[in-house]
This record gives structure tokens, sequence and C-alpha cells, in this order.
């Protein structure tokens, strides 16, 4: 089936941030969107798609698209957002499925940030900390004149999420579990290269040592229109 034609009313919809990056270089490289579309081996019909419309692109017709622009796959996906995440249209047939425990460790072992939940002095508190996972247990620096810093001990809840704007896709990992200050084992979490962006003194070493896992994940499902050839 011929890709449809791209309407005036489409024509002058954003598409989103992956749309506008895309047009942006292409104008900046002087190129018409059949030489684009030849370079990246798509069809041009499906490309004013993309210039035009939110659409979910595997990894491999980003790349191609990436390379046909002369630029990078976090370029044309945005190193820096332009707004807050979550906006936008839905991917094509999106699946929203359940991540095992053994999955969930995999995607939080390369730390990075999370949000940490508790309770103190009566009122829930969420803050964000930068982590790193230490024999199966999430550990983070803190002040000890901060709010998780004077918790000391007790029942919290740890969120990690990564989502891709540009896929419209993503996962987020749910830890439930008890914090407490590190003080027998501090000596040997000092080679733990944790470092908050706060900066300051972060004397205090946190760790969560988890008692319940779960995640979930959503993808665009195969029948997700992902570039070349239409049906």
């Amino acid at each position: 089936m011929e890709a449809p034609q791209v309407s005036a009313n489409e024509q002058l919809d954003s598409g989103g941030d992956l749309s506008r990056r895309v047009r942006r270089r292409r104008s900046v490289l002087g190129l018409t969107r059949e030489e684009v579309a030849a370079r990246a081996r798509m069809d041009s019909g499906y490309l004013a798609r993309v210039e035009h419309a939110p659409a979910a692109l595997t990894t491999g017709t980003l790349i191609r698209l990436a390379d046909a622009l002369d630029t990078t796959v976090d370029d044309l996906l945005g190193a820096i957002p332009e707004h807050p995440p979550g906006h936008g249209q839905a991917t094509l047939h999106p699946v929203l499925g359940e991540l095992s425990e053994p999955e969930c460790l995999r995607l939080i072992e390369p730390g990075g940030i999370g949000r940490v939940a508790f309770e103190l002095a009566g009122r829930l508190t969420v803050v964000a900390v930068n982590f790193v996972v230490h024999n199966g247990a999430i550990v983070f620096r803190t002040a000890a004149t901060t709010a998780i810093g004077q918790y000391g001990q007790g029942p919290v809840a740890f969120e990690v999420d990564r989502f891709n704007e540009g896929m419209r896709q993503g996962w987020s990992v749910l830890i439930s579990g008890t914090a407490r200050h590190a003080d027998s084992e501090r000596t040997a979490l000092l080679s733990t290269t944790v470092d908050p962006w706060a900066g300051g003194e972060r004397e205090v070493y946190v760790v969560i040592t988890p008692t319940c896992i779960t995640g979930r994940q959503v993808r665009a499902g195969h029948n997700a229109r992902t570039g070349g050839s239409r049906p």
C-alpha cells in the first residue's frame, strides 16, 4: 500500500521533538526529503510522517536516519529534553508488561538517579538521589542534616525509571525495603563511586536492603509501524 500523503494540517503540526529535530537537521543540510529518505533506505512518504507526526521507530531505523542526517541518535532524541517527559501521543499498539526481579536488577545495575520515599514526622517525603547498586542493595550518600539523613532506619520505597521520548517507551522499577545508615560497613562503601550532584559534605552512607522488587515496561507492539515499507 502506498504511503499516505501528508495533509496541510499535518504540515502545520510539529509532531513532537523528534519531528522538529529531523526537519531542522534536514533544513540545515539543505537536503530534500527524497534525498534523506534514499540515504536512510526508507520510503519518502514514511519520512514525511516522521517529520510531522509522532512515530515509533526501531533502533535500526533511528540509526539509519541519524546517519542520513550526519548526526547522532542522541541528538535526534534530544540529550536535553525540550519539555517535561510524557507529553505527546502513545506509540502505536503499546504493550504494557511486568518485569521479573532479575530483569529489574539488571536495569538498575548501572545506577544513576532514583527517588526514595519515606515518612518523617507524619509527612510523606520523596527525594531524588544519585545511587549505585552494591551487593544487591541500593547505596547513596547524603548529609546528616537532610530529611533522609535524619530519618535513620525504617521502611522506604525506592523508584527508578527510564523513558525514551522518541520511541514512546520505557520502564520503571519499584523497590520496597528498609533504609539504614551504613556504620559498620562504611569503610567498604568508600570504594563505591556514588557522587551526589548536590555536592557539599555528604558523609552519611544510606543503604536500602530490598524486600520486594517489581517493575513494569511499556514498549511498541509488533504491529507498530517502524519505518521502511508500508503494509
